[in-house]
């Protein structure tokens, strides 16, 4: 009998040695790609160049009862850290069809400290292959890879997102503005639209809750030759929407008022890991700062709003991921349950496998089994181009015989 979707992950990690895609890096470049190494006190940690090496911290501790959580030695093992067949017992695991699959949060730009741009762009083509050809490959129905984007132009990121539409990824990660910039700029036009005529999912997966792209002290908006930033003590139209609303809507903020979304009506981003429950203050406070400031902002910045007031961009062209979160739940009349997207954030802290049907039970008391769905199936569906239909068992297949004290000696120590 054949299997189809009943819970979709918009949120998981691929939390991987990098010795695991990196031999696809041409030859001429692979003495400087990312690298496991041994630090001065026993723990694992990335090297890259011109970047402090990173050490593991407390990222994949899933699985572990919360007074075991801590900080790790090593960074690739345990759960989310294996072969696409233990990735699919995992999911069985944890009563969850498919996962979208970020790379861990912050890889790309921690990739960027590769002063070399064409070798840089080696290293985003070679992780993206892999992903497409050889992990999700396993299963495409339930391993939904999001590809990286390089940070070095609108050109070259178009080309990486075109990659990945014809390699069969089902969509793209952006930790910066297309072209490179932390703010919209007007050649990111080609991007968007390029996004559209590929029909790809365009998704951004920031760190922290935020949706700011790009470096934290960068400009956030330009009005005609002015560049300013966030946090110098500015006074501007748009760094005011951010005054109570803070960064967590900073980027869609950006993309609606420079006109994005009125100049591509069609163009929806995901953005995930956001958690939904600050959607309706925020919606409140943006739409109040904008009324109040829009006029002499006109008048000083030459600046020109968008069609609508801002909340409804954030509502009608942009979805949202959440885990346990709930409030948002709660609150999802007022922010509209076809734009949020449930994700369990395997195997990182946040998330609670292999018990994500419990949390999902916790977190959605008293919704109607239909809004449930929506939010743990249907949107995901929608928006990632996913056939409802699909026998997820006609690929590839899960491990046998494991049990999850087996696989993980840690939750039975």
């Amino acid at each position: 009998m054949p299997r189809h979707y009943k819970c979709i992950s918009g949120d998981s990690h691929l939390d991987i040695r990098p010795e695991r895609w990196t031999p696809r890096v041409p030859k001429r470049w692979r003495e400087r790609a990312p690298r496991t190494v041994i630090l001065a006190n026993g723990n694992e940690g990335i090297l890259v160049e011109n970047r402090p090496p990173r050490s593991p911290g407390a990222t994949t501790i899933t699985g572990l009862p919360y007074e075991k959580h801590g900080l790790q030695k090593y960074w690739f093992e345990g759960p989310g850290t294996g072969a696409p067949e233990q990735r699919l017992w995992e999911q069985d695991q944890d009563g969850v069809d498919a996962e979208v699959l970020y790379s861990h949060g912050s890889y790309a730009e921690f990739w960027r400290g590769i002063a070399d741009d064409d070798a840089y762009k080696a290293m985003i083509r070679a992780y993206n292959e892999w992903l497409a050809e050889e992990y999700c490959a396993y299963n495409p129905h339930r391993l939904l890879g999001m590809g990286v984007i390089p940070a070095t132009g609108v050109d070259d990121a178009i080309a990486e997102m075109s990659y990945c539409a014809k390699a069969g990824l089902k969509g793209v990660n952006l930790h910066r503005f297309p072209s490179g910039k932390g703010y919209v700029t007007a050649e990111d036009d080609k991007f968007w639209a390029a996004a559209l005529d590929l029909d790809i999912c365009v998704t951004s997966h920031t760190n922290g809750g935020t949706t700011r792209l790009g470096p934290k002290n960068g400009g956030v908006f330009q009005y005609s030759k002015i560049l300013v930033k966030a946090g110098g003590g500015e006074r501007d139209p748009v760094s005011l929407l951010f005054r109570f609303a803070g960064e967590q809507p900073m980027a869609p903020l950006q993309m609606a008022m420079a006109g994005v979304f009125d100049r591509f009506p069609k163009l929806k981003i995901y953005w995930a890991e956001s958690q939904c429950g600050w959607l309706p203050y925020s919606f409140d406070q943006i739409d109040d700062n904008y009324e109040r400031n829009r006029y002499w902002g006109e008048r000083d910045f030459a600046f020109k709003g968008p069609a609508r007031r801002p909340s409804e961009y954030l509502k009608s062209q942009c979805l949202w991921g959440f885990m346990r979160d709930g409030w948002g739940v709660k609150c999802r009349h007022e922010i509209g349950v076809e734009i949020l997207i449930w994700g369990s954030d395997f195997a990182h802290a946040t998330g609670d496998w292999p018990n994500s049907q419990r949390l999902i039970d916790e977190t959605f008391v008293g919704v109607a089994a239909t809004e449930r769905k929506k939010m743990v199936l249907d949107n995901a569906i929608q928006y990632f181009h996913l056939d409802a239909n699909a026998d997820l068992d006609r690929d590839g297949k899960a491990m046998q015989g494991m049990s999850i004290e087996k696989f993980d000696a840690r939750l039975s120590g």
